[in-house]
């Protein structure tokens, strides 16, 4: 009888044990999950979200977090990204393998969490609190895989830009192109591995149906809007996903609930 009533209570503080330790390791989890992630102090979101890998156009909203919740700063607007769709690029996310991967050349915009870089333009200034760059004629974006510039906004005259086929200046080299008359840096690559992918912006749009090589497109009303709203202190991210990879991540990435996406 005393081994039975022994056995019992063995059995019953193994119980109790395997209980509070589950009920302690998921605590945890949900506590220390949003402390963890590298855009956890950002307060401002630009925010696109795509059909699928290979849908080449998408919904872009921005967003505001006040007392760490966030809030939706405008009403859904229509952007065209790469003509072959999204694939997983290199931003502030850890690198996933249920996907395409990012590379360059291969005619897909950047899916993932970034931060936002500097504005830039063919005016002398814009209407903007991120940091501005008013382009030059000489300024390339080098898109050669194996340049030490590799993935950088340079001055042709200063450095070697040879080879690349990414002119900042499309007015003046492009036949009057103006899609880059405003827009700014979406950082993926940051450290410019080697066949990565290069030059990912936001940029105006030639038209609604027009999609890019890589970058995410928009009206003039839009991107103004936008460039407007962002402030560098505000440490900005910008984020692309497909559907279904922002509803199974949306949570564990602290981004704002699918019931409010357009």
């Amino acid at each position: 009888m005393f081994a039975k009533r022994h056995r019992i209570a063995s059995l019953t503080s193994l119980l109790l044990v395997a209980v509070l330790c589950f009920t302690g390791c998921a605590a945890s989890s949900t506590q220390t999950k949003p402390r963890d992630l590298p855009w956890r102090d950002s307060r401002q979101l630009v925010l696109v979200i795509i059909p699928d890998w290979n849908a080449d156009h998408g919904r872009l909203r921005t967003y505001a977090r006040d007392d760490g919740h966030w809030r939706a700063v405008n009403a859904a607007q229509p952007v065209t990204i790469g003509h072959a769709g999204a694939a997983w690029g290199l931003g502030l996310n850890a690198t996933h393998a249920d996907g395409p991967i990012k590379h360059e050349g291969d005619g897909r915009s950047a899916a993932g969490v970034f931060r936002i870089g500097d504005a830039f333009g063919y005016a002398d200034h814009a209407d903007t609190g991120l940091a501005y760059r008013a382009l030059q004629a000489s300024d390339y974006c080098v898109d050669v895989d194996g340049s030490p510039m590799y993935n950088r906004i340079v001055d042709a005259n200063a450095v070697d830009a040879k080879g690349s086929t990414e002119p900042m200046r499309r007015d003046l080299h492009m036949n009057g192109d103006q899609r880059y008359r405003l827009g700014f840096v979406i950082e993926h690559n940051a450290a410019g591995q080697s066949g990565a992918g290069s030059c990912i912006f936001a940029h105006l749009w030639q038209s609604p149906t027009d999609t890019t090589t890589g970058c995410t497109a928009m009206s003039d009303v839009t991107m103004q809007a936008m460039l407007a709203w962002l402030k560098r202190e505000d440490a900005p991210i910008f984020v692309l996903l497909p559907e279904r990879e922002y509803a199974r991540l949306q949570a564990q990435w602290d981004l704002p609930p699918a019931e409010v996406q357009p």
